[in-house]
């Protein structure tokens, strides 16, 4: 009966990893998106040792050399891998891709009332009325602004067009005068992968209890001479499908084994529950 339970434990957690390769696949398409990948440590583990009998001629249990029982597998740990993806080359005026691992582009994302600063590789910017249509946003294609020097990047809403430079300057022509209007405001994070996925594409850190530093300590603002843009260009998703669908099949299998398992003891207890 225990083993059932330690089976069924683990397919729980097995399922939680299935649930998230099929994320990375669907997001094998998605600008800048990085994959994801998963640790399974042990739980409780007990190791069985001989006990002698308590009578004499009674051997009590033989339990083999370093017999041990655990209580299953959960989900430890999620890694994000953060390394750089292909470029895609698009000449698009609004699309921008990011050179180096370690740069991000900085989005301002509302929910339940409270703005905070997140962060995105993916640079597929589009225009967003505001001001009641005088005047457009710099946003991301799930809305939230995209931060420049200023703030939020906004330009008149009848420009005849708008141009991103390598190093994140943002040209708009308007009455037939070109200008900088702001500038990308890009951050260098010194250990990228203690961000965690927040959703939509972008990046958040952790509680600083559990970062165990100020986030506010690894992060940088990168200066003009040191951005590293593609304009006309966008960084792919990461995902290698190669790998993912080894994954999902190994995954699988060990789901049916713990599936095939319950069946087994589930059949096994009948026939206990059926002798006369």
């Amino acid at each position: 009966m225990i083993n059932l339970y330690y089976s069924a434990v683990t397919m729980e957690q097995l399922q939680k990893k299935l649930d998230m390769i099929s994320h990375d696949v669907s997001n094998s398409e998605t600008p800048g998106y990085k994959d994801k990948s998963t640790n399974f440590s042990s739980l409780l583990v007990r190791e069985l040792e001989s006990l002698p009998g308590d009578e004499p001629g009674n051997r009590g249990r033989i339990a083999p050399l370093d017999l041990r029982v655990g209580s299953g597998a959960r989900l430890g740990h999620t890694n994000v891998n953060m390394k750089q993806g292909a470029l895609k080359m698009t000449e698009r005026p609004l699309d921008v891709a990011i050179l180096s691992e370690n740069q991000f582009f900085q989005v301002q994302v509302t929910e339940n009332g409270v703005t905070e600063t997140r962060y995105t590789k993916a640079g597929n910017f589009y225009l967003q009325p505001v001001n009641g249509g005088q005047e457009a946003m710099l946003v991301t294609s799930e809305g939230y602004p995209v931060t420049g020097q200023n703030g939020a990047i906004l330009i008149p809403n009848d420009a005849e067009s708008l141009s991103i430079n390598e190093d994140g300057t943002i040209l708009v022509r308007d009455q037939g005068q070109t200008y900088e209007a702001d500038r990308l405001e890009l951050v260098e994070i010194d250990q990228p992968r203690t961000l965690m996925a927040a959703g939509n594409n972008t990046f958040r850190f952790p509680p600083e209890e559990d970062l165990g530093v100020n986030p506010q300590e690894l992060v940088n603002e990168v200066a003009r001479e040191d951005a590293s843009l593609k304009p006309g260009a966008l960084e792919v998703s990461n995902v290698n499908m190669g790998e993912e669908l080894t994954e999902l099949l190994q995954t699988q299998r060990a789901y049916q084994f713990n599936a095939r398992a319950i069946s087994i003891g589930d059949q096994m207890m009948g026939l206990i529950g059926n002798l006369r």
